[in-house]
């Protein structure tokens, strides 16, 4: 889920009565850090965006302060805000107060946010537009994190994750695909970010596990070795037909010879050697064939069973 729709999924919930906490909201407080926090009376709207954004996996803050949010992830221009992207506006008298909210929608001269601490719940209410600091949008690479996405490649590469392909600094496809299969192998949730759960995990994961099937069996429906298998062929059915084309003349021809000598000047003579030759010239050349068949084809099983390729 995104942390939109998770936050779309407390709406309703209010503090404790009177003196009572409720344990969701302190729960709130504890997955971003602060455990330290007694009483759900201590301002909770970024404690509540915070939960929402770690729960989908994404590095939030981790601050109690609305305004932190005003240096995280990516700005977005108010015309241009969409829905789960996070707004923070005033509270209060003092430079340092705020109010954080996942953006529902924006009509007109109002903007409409999903947050918690909103009259004591979680609810969407409206917000004058002008009232916006700033607009947030989680981007590729969450703050604070401090491997580039380049680091991130090789150290995914360096555990067995060769499904990243080419180390260029980009999160393409292949990228995504070996951070959501690393996520998964080590219990993280599975989006395709950079994030500090991400790189946290890189630095002290053990190289990805081979299993037995996998260290001992061979690619399916692998293109690189159906054309080593048809070379492996046509090479050993080319060579062993330029040989016998030499080998049945060469039988015939000793038979009829009537001496030693005569066998001798005959293959050794320099037009003789050039019909003779050439046939074995061609099952070398298929020999080679075969042979670098044999090579690519081993290098495919041993890429397999290693992890390199799928």
């Amino acid at each position: 889920m995104t942390p939109f729709d998770i936050a779309r999924s407390y709406i309703g919930t209010t503090e404790g009565p009177g003196p009572a906490d409720n344990p969701i909201i302190m729960e709130m407080y504890a997955s971003i850090g602060h455990d330290w926090v007694e009483h759900d009376s201590v301002a909770w709207c970024a404690a509540f965006v915070g939960h929402c954004l770690e729960r989908a996996g994404i590095r939030s803050t981790r601050k109690l302060t609305a305004r932190s949010y005003l240096d995280w992830g990516v700005p977005v221009d108010f015309a241009d805000a969409q829905q789960g992207d996070i707004g923070v506006i005033p509270r209060g008298s003092s430079s340092w107060q705020g109010h954080v909210f996942f953006i529902d929608r924006i009509e007109g001269q109002w903007v409409w946010g999903l947050g918690g601490n909103q009259d004591d719940a979680v609810n969407v209410k409206r917000f004058p537009v002008s009232k916006l600091l700033g607009v947030r949008r989680a981007g590729n690479v969450a703050p604070s994190v401090t491997l580039s996405v380049a680091a991130v490649q090789q150290r995914l590469k360096d555990l067995g994750y060769h499904e990243v392909g080419q180390v260029d600094g980009k999160v393409g496809p292949r990228t995504r695909a070996a951070i959501l299969a690393f996520r998964n192998d080590n219990d993280l949730a599975l989006v395709p970010i950079v994030d500090v759960a991400l790189t946290e995990a890189l630095e002290t994961a053990a190289p990805r596990e081979i299993t037995p099937e996998r260290a001992s069996g061979a690619p399916a429906q692998s293109r690189l070795l159906t054309a080593a298998n048809a070379q492996i062929g046509l090479g050993a059915i080319g060579a062993a037909g330029s040989i016998g084309s030499q080998i049945a003349p060469a039988l015939v021809e000793a038979e009829q010879a009537r001496d030693m000598a005569g066998r001798v000047f005959t293959l050794i003579g320099l037009e003789e050697w050039l019909s003779v030759s050439l046939p074995w010239i061609g099952a070398a050349v298929f020999i080679g064939v075969v042979f670098y068949a044999l090579r690519a084809k081993a290098a495919r099983i041993d890429d397999h069973r290693t992890g390199k390729t799928p």
